[in-house]
């Protein structure tokens, strides 16, 4: 019997795989005369069936043929191409990872360079520009602090240079004041080695008392000069400079009005006059006490 049963299995197989493509297509669910349920069977499956009859030499031409039709279909290609992605990339162990990196001995960047991104600056083919040079002079800020007179709060206008000396007992400078004719007052220079004149009191050395003065009108002093002759012979010597401080009215030297804040060397005769005053202070220098008495015996 199950040998029977058996036969009977098979021998409808192929009734119904001859008759797929005889039979008249059912719509699902429909029963047919034999009384089973018959499904729709689909493109592919027929394609199957086919195939299996088929030779196994047609079957790989067939095959061919599908993958050729394929490879031409151009939205086929396109998904081909897009769905294509590059290899992935094999990692190499380099030996910097194994290694410890060693520390270059070039030069480094200048710092121009490195502020501008990298990029080395055109140089000229002139001489190198010189670095300005640090200036540790005196600026005067200290010695205005200290530049005031005991018991007021006036800053003085002048202070001495370092290289203000007193004059020498044989150069006895003098400074003799005349208005018109008059020989007023005299001066004795050769006392100290400046001599600040002006309105205020407490502050000048020596008053002037003509409206038109300023109060820290102008300084005589005396400085030490160094002269080299054609020769190279060096001689040291004090010589009397005016200056003007700044004075609302100025300072004139025989008649002509001199500049500010500039010394202007004194010689033996000069005229000066300060301001709009009338009055005359006429520089002298006597000869030496040995040579007048000379003078004086040769009459």
């Amino acid at each position: 019997m199950a040998e029977s049963t058996k036969r009977d299995r098979r021998s409808r197989r192929r009734d119904d795989s001859q008759s797929d493509d005889v039979r008249p297509r059912r719509k699902s669910g429909e029963r047919g005369s034999d009384g089973r349920r018959s499904y729709d069977i689909d493109m592919d499956r027929a394609e199957r069936h086919e195939r299996h009859r088929r030779k196994p030499e047609e079957r790989e031409y067939r095959s061919k043929q599908r993958s050729r039709e394929r490879s031409r279909s151009p939205e086929r290609s396109q998904l081909r191409r897009r769905s294509r992605s590059p290899p992935p990339k094999r990692r190499r162990h380099s030996e910097s990872t194994s290694r410890p990196s060693r520390r270059s001995r070039a030069p480094l960047p200048s710092q121009d360079a490195s502020f501008r991104g990298g990029k080395e600056v055109a140089t000229t083919d002139g001489p190198p520009v010189e670095k300005q040079k640090p200036n540790y002079k005196p600026t005067g800020l200290l010695a205005k602090e200290a530049n005031t007179v005991a018991g007021t709060t006036r800053v003085l206008k002048y202070h001495e240079p370092p290289e203000a000396r007193k004059p020498p007992a044989k150069e006895r400078w003098r400074m003799y004041v005349f208005k018109q004719e008059n020989l007023l007052d005299t001066i004795y220079l050769h006392q100290r080695s400046a001599w600040l004149m002006g309105r205020d009191e407490k502050v000048t050395d020596y008053l002037l008392e003509h409206p038109s003065a300023s109060k820290q009108h102008a300084v005589i002093q005396f400085r030490h000069r160094t002269t080299t002759n054609e020769f190279g012979d060096k001689a040291n010597k004090v010589k009397p400079y005016l200056i003007d401080l700044d004075s609302a009215n100025g300072t004139k030297l025989n008649g002509k009005k001199i500049g500010a804040s500039r010394y202007v060397e004194l010689v033996d005769g000069d005229v000066v006059a300060f301001g709009d005053s009338e009055r005359e202070y006429v520089m002298m220098l006597p000869p030496p006490e040995g040579k007048k008495a000379d003078a004086s015996g040769e009459d």
